[in-house]
């Protein structure tokens, strides 16, 4: 496109010849009030808040619609154009309601800008309040239309931008309106994408309190999933991959913040889905079971290539004590910064508790060689059967240490007698023995004492050994474990005992044959001295018979201070600087993230664990500390249109295994989404993100620092 020379206010400017006057107006600096116009959306002149002088031409024009022309000579603040400008403002507030400092817009309100730069306006007309009810059956966004100025933005943007055309213009009772094309925002097939929220001025088209968060930024907020996510991975775009039918594109995506999605598709505890905003108009999209299809059905691995692309070696040697989720995913990135990364994994294989701490049919071993293999591939070198017993010593021959243990100690109650019994076992070492093919001795019948999901993790695999399995907890209903692991298991045949304490190992010959119980109404942890406090039920006590006994009481790291770093009274390592278990400790260059430092928590956590570490490491290594990456190319086209009833669509659930056939094998539960589930599934997606594109508001005092911050320059 030609330039063109045009004048403004005294000052010459050069502009596209495509440009409007307001364009280049606003380009350079120069404010000309405006409500209608809207720099994603078409201009329709409607406001005439924009209108100016142009030299040789009678009357003013509106500078939203005219477009530059050499020679052009424009006066922004001429006095017919200011009387017009004012005018239209005062007929503005005909129907606006007269308290500002009510509105929850007050203060961020493009109308209330404006009227202060164009003057007092509009104060005896704005005695005439105009009342009318709000509608609030739109569970995310709320209609105050009596507020609303008719600058016809929503409508533009949700026909314009999106496609959709929910929101028109219409004559109520002789009064020209906004309304939704149909009896209901549902009706009108509206995609419920924010779109017009984003570009209302006034405070008439809102999202509703309690949609998203506010204490955190914005940009975040808006986009509530990716929020939850401890790894902030991109949901909506690699949701709206998946719907493309683009799967390898939708793994690149998640790779560029994960190097386990297959695993993470198996077992994460999808904290996105909680917060997910499709839950306000049905549920929240199946967002772990959309990863798991992606990774499941990635045939072209698009991604490979530059996954595996790493920077000019630096010299510096990195040694990773442990080989789960967390060190390999330390070890990955700190690989890609340039630096030689070695893992020391003290089992035989890699993977940590996705290979040893999880249950062959919740996450198979494959599964998570394969993702190990591509990390490998990349050049981090993993050496297994490989403990280490020092930390400060292995620091002596590598420039940074970084220790990612977990927690690798099953815990047992110590207030139980004969715990020390060879058929008294922790949760961690029968999934252990399990996993790795070791003999233990179970015996046919076993107390599980434990509610919690890896209370159920043990019983799934218990009862796939064809035991008889009894899980004995104080929380009514298991209510500590998640409701599809508990469900899981107790249709497989396990036997609950929930509300029961327990007293005593019952033991004879060295040999276990029960566990004494008894039942109570309820109980808590003293605030203080954390004991427990039960309400028990009088002569309530009995012995459950069983061969042995598995604790699924928690795990600990299993440290001592011979490991060469200091330690809290719990074991697990600290920063003698601040007394605090973090990412640094008392030797200089030896690091620690993971379950190793915040207790036992979730697959992801230790992930974005290993994210976090893996750039303080970096830095600590002279390097600048980023290892965002971009594996893929995407598109994020704003014009997505309609979806028959889309608000009407149910979650899609995975099929799952009759309880009889999976208790017999080790498969995985679910087969996974279909093609048509897992592209139906995605098509539910809000696409949150795409808020993102359009332009934020702009007030007129942004512009008048912005032109003094250029004159004093």
């Amino acid at each position: 496109m030609a330039e063109v020379k045009l004048t403004i206010d005294g000052r010459q400017i050069v502009a596209d010849e495509s440009k409007t006057v307001l364009e280049a107006a606003l380009e350079n600096g120069i404010y000309i009030p405006h409500l209608c116009y809207h720099e994603d959306l078409h201009p329709n002149g409607g406001c005439r808040l924009c209108v100016v002088k142009q030299e040789g031409v009678d009357g003013v024009i509106t500078s939203c619609s005219t477009k530059v022309q050499e020679g052009m000579v424009i006066n922004t603040k001429d006095d017919l154009a200011e009387k017009v400008r004012k005018l239209s403002c005062d007929f503005m507030f005909k129907t606006h309601p007269s308290e500002c400092t009510g509105c929850p817009k007050y203060g961020r309100c493009l109308l209330a800008s404006i009227s202060q730069y164009v003057g007092d306006t509009g104060r005896a007309l704005r005695e005439l309040k105009l009342r009318v009810t709000a509608d609030e059956t739109n569970p995310l966004m709320l209609h105050e239309m009596y507020r609303c100025i008719l600058c016809g933005r929503c409508v533009r943007a949700c026909g314009e931008l999106r496609g959709v055309g929910a929101l028109k213009f219409a004559k109520v009772d002789g009064r020209m309106r906004v309304v939704i094309d149909g009896d209901s925002l549902a009706d009108a097939d509206c995609r419920f994408c924010g779109a017009c929220v984003e570009v209302c001025p006034t405070g008439s088209i809102r999202d509703k309190v309690g949609v998203f968060r506010d204490d955190i930024p914005r940009e975040q907020a808006l986009i509530p999933c990716s929020a939850e996510c401890p790894a902030h991975i991109s949901i909506p775009e690699y949701i709206r991959a998946i719907y493309d039918g683009e799967y390898s594109t939708s793994v690149g995506i998640i790779r560029e913040k994960v190097p386990f999605p297959h695993a993470l598709g198996l077992v994460c505890n999808n904290r996105c889905e909680n917060n997910c905003k499709h839950k306000h108009l049905n549920s929240s999209l199946s967002i772990r079971n959309l990863k798991r299809f992606a990774a499941e059905h990635d045939e072209d691995k698009i991604w490979l290539d530059n996954y595996l692309k790493v920077a000019p070696r630096t010299g510096k040697k990195v040694a990773v004590i442990g080989g789960g989720a967390c060190g390999l995913t330390a070890g990955y990135y700190l690989n890609k910064k340039g630096h030689d990364v070695t893992v020391f994994e003290s089992k035989k294989i890699p993977g940590g508790h996705m290979t040893s701490g999880m249950p062959e049919y919740r996450i198979p071993t494959q599964a998570v060689l394969d993702e190990v293999k591509v990390i490998e591939d990349s050049g981090v070198k993993i050496v297994c059967n490989s403990p280490i017993t020092n930390a400060a010593e292995l620091k002596k021959d590598y420039d940074a240490v970084l220790v990612a243990i977990g927690t690798s100690v099953g815990k047992k109650l110590g207030y139980l007698n004969k715990d020390n019994l060879p058929q008294v076992f922790s949760a961690l070492e029968l999934l252990q023995a399990q996993r790795l093919n070791q003999e233990i001795d179970l015996g046919d019948t076993v107390c599980i004492i434990g509610g919690g999901n890896v209370a159920f993790d043990a019983a799934g695999t218990l009862l796939r050994m064809k035991k008889t399995v009894n899980v004995v907890c104080l929380e009514k209903d298991a209510s500590q474990a998640s409701p599809e692991e508990r469900d899981t298991a107790l249709e497989e045949g396990a036997n609950l005992f929930d509300s029961h304490s327990n007293e005593a190992i019952v033991g004879e010959n060295g040999h276990v044959t029960g566990l004494q119980v008894h039942k109570i109404n309820s109980f808590y942890f003293h605030p203080e001295t954390r004991a427990l406090v039960e309400d028990a039920i009088p002569d309530s006590t009995y012995i459950i018979p069983c061969d042995s006994i598995v604790f699924a009481a928690g795990q600990v790291t299993g440290l001592t201070e011979d490991f060469g770093i200091e330690l809290n009274k719990f074991g697990y390592p600290i920063d003698p600087k601040t007394g605090k278990s973090e990412y640094t400790t008392s030797v200089e260059g030896v690091f620690a993230a993971g379950d190793v430092i915040t207790g036992t928590r979730f697959l992801i956590d230790a992930i974005a664990g290993g994210r976090e570490v893996a750039e303080l490491m970096d830095k600590y290594l002279g390097g600048d500390g980023v290892i965002d990456e971009q594996l893929v190319e995407r598109k994020a086209d704003p014009y997505i249109g309609t979806i028959d009833q889309f608000a009407e669509i149910a979650r899609h659930e995975m099929d799952v295994r009759p309880a009889e056939e999976r208790r017999e094998d080790f498969a995985p539960v679910s087969t996974g989404f279909t093609c048509e589930q897992g592209n139906c599934e995605a098509s539910r997606c809000l696409q949150c993100d795409l808020r993102l594109q359009i332009a934020g508001p702009k007030f007129w005092n942004d512009y008048v620092k912005a032109e003094d911050e250029e004159v004093n320059a």
